[in-house]
């Protein structure tokens, strides 16, 4: 009896288990059916899928010849061959990569911008060499003159006389770029090793990366493009290029503590070369815009006063007697937060800006000022005439003038009188002269020289070594001091020692 229920129960499992399998292959059938009617993957259909797969967004490949391949390919077939090698030979250069018969050579990358002979690459790629030579991808090697470089943005030109046609890379917009955009590297790393024109591929990391310290060599203006396409030493001055197969930046430096690429890649924007090359190739040296004013960054406290959505602008400190910005109506305390069509992000960048306007362009200018923003136009002249630049505001002593002196910071300053100013054969400002800096001090590490001009403390302007001391005294944050300077060769900067 038992046995007749166990078997029983067997039989009607069995057959329910049937009429499941035959109903969930009915539903499928349907759902075949329907799911075939909404999605035709006839022939037809499959035709009408764009030949360039990348444009879906769905993966980076193109379909070229009827194979798929990355869409980096074509880009690089293009350029690559516009980059060349760029040696450099010189007495006593510093860190060369390789060493003989007392001459130090070093070599870098470059590529042609122009199809006369023209090559952009970096200014510490070609400092200082006695001897240039510039071998091609066909092999060729030719002889290279400078034309013009420029230090305050590491840029230089150089060129030849091709006797074979030359691939040529155009700029392109790194206005345009976007955080995340495709970005292709070309250079010559380990340039001991024969490794050129080696491409590496990545994505901008970041924009308008500034407060970089690249030893003595460091450029004043920066605002670099930040990627993670491989730079290693040797790729200096290769292009960084876009899908468009335009140079959108000039590699230049890496961040790394082996010295060998780690994904932290710099490149300075081809808008700041667009504004230096002119004058490179026209006078070999930059005709620099200048406004004549001293910024500080704003604070948070600044932003939330000011009812702004982020902290971005630059704030002005003072402003220069007859400059442009005083001729543009520009005041002491004003926050610019657009010039030229640009928002302004900090002192460092809005610098840049400034810097690549042609001298004698006048340019729109936003201020906030008292809660209202103001338009305002300013005609940008030339640094070095406003800055009254000449061979004599080089000069340092090493014995203070007269008019007493104060130690401070690891200086010895003392006052910057108009009799000093003749004394020392240089224009008179209004500040505090730096007559000696002592060796390994807070003045010494933030690298201020004798023959500075301090003109700004902690955003208060001194005038007498008295203001210093005042000014000091009432210094809440030691741990950064914060100096508007004019430099030996007379052009200001912004200085923070570290007491």
């Amino acid at each position: 009896m038992e046995d007749h229920r166990f078997h029983s129960v067997r039989h009607r499992a069995s057959g329910l288990s049937l009429a499941t399998i035959i109903l969930v292959a009915v539903i499928c059938l349907v759902s075949g059916l329907i799911i075939s009617a909404q999605f035709d993957l006839s022939g037809e259909t499959i035709a009408q899928i764009p030949t360039n797969i990348s444009q879906t967004g769905a993966f980076p490949v193109v379909e070229r010849n009827g194979e798929l391949e990355s869409p980096f390919v074509s880009v690089v077939e293009r350029v690559t061959n516009a980059v060349v090698n760029v040696s450099a030979r010189s007495e006593n250069q510093e860190w060369p990569w390789w060493y003989h018969g007392g001459m130090g050579m070093s070599s870098g990358s470059g590529f042609f911008f122009r199809e006369d002979g023209y090559i952009l690459t970096n200014n510490h790629v070609v400092k200082d060499a006695a001897e240039l030579i510039v071998r091609t991808a066909s092999g060729y090697e030719y002889p290279a003159k400078l034309v013009g470089s420029d230090p305050f943005t590491d840029l230089a030109v150089i060129k030849v006389e091709p006797e074979e046609k030359v691939t040529v890379i155009p700029f392109g917009n790194s206005n345009d770029l976007k955080v995340g955009d495709w970005a292709i590297a070309i250079g010559n790393p380990f340039p001991q090793q024969g490794l050129e024109r080696t491409v590496t591929v990545g994505v901008i990391s970041a924009k308008g990366r500034s407060n970089l310290r690249f030893g003595d060599e460091t450029p004043r203006f920066q605002n670099y493009i930040q990627t993670d396409a491989s730079i290693n030493p040797g790729n200096s001055g290769g292009p960084l290029i876009n899908l468009r197969g335009e140079c959108v930046g000039v590699n230049a430096a890496i961040s790394s503590p082996t010295g060998s690429s780690v994904g932290i890649g710099f490149a300075i924007p081809i808008n700041i070369a667009r504004a230096v090359v002119p004058d490179l190739i026209a006078s070999g040296k930059v005709s620099r815009g200048w406004l004549g004013v001293w910024l500080s960054d704003l604070t948070v406290r600044d932003a939330k006063r000011l009812g702004l959505a982020a902290v971005r602008g630059v704030k002005i400190d003072s402003v220069f007697l007859g400059s442009p910005a005083e001729k543009a109506g520009i005041r002491r305390g004003d926050v610019i937060v657009k010039f030229n069509g640009d928002e302004v992000d900090n002192s460092d960048q809005f610098s840049v800006l400034v810097s690549t306007v042609k001298t004698g362009n006048t340019v729109p200018v936003r201020v906030l000022r008292d809660g209202d923003e103001i338009g305002l136009q300013a005609t940008v002249a030339d640094q070095e005439q406003f800055l009254a630049a000449n061979p004599a505001s080089g000069r340092r002593t090493r014995t203070a003038p007269s008019g007493g002196s104060v130690d401070w910071l690891g200086m010895q300053l003392v006052n910057f009188t108009p009799e000093v100013a003749r004394q020392l054969g240089i224009p008179h400002v209004e500040g505090v002269y730096v007559a000696r800096v002592y060796p390994n001090t807070p003045a010494d590490r933030a690298s201020i020289t004798e023959g500075t001009i301090i003109m700004q403390v902690n955003t208060e302007p001194v005038t007498s070594t008295t203001d210093i001391v005042t000014v000091d005294q009432g210094i809440s944050d030691r741990s950064r001091v914060p100096l508007i300077v004019q430099e030996p060769d007379g052009s200001v900067a912004r200085k923070v020692v570290r007491p």
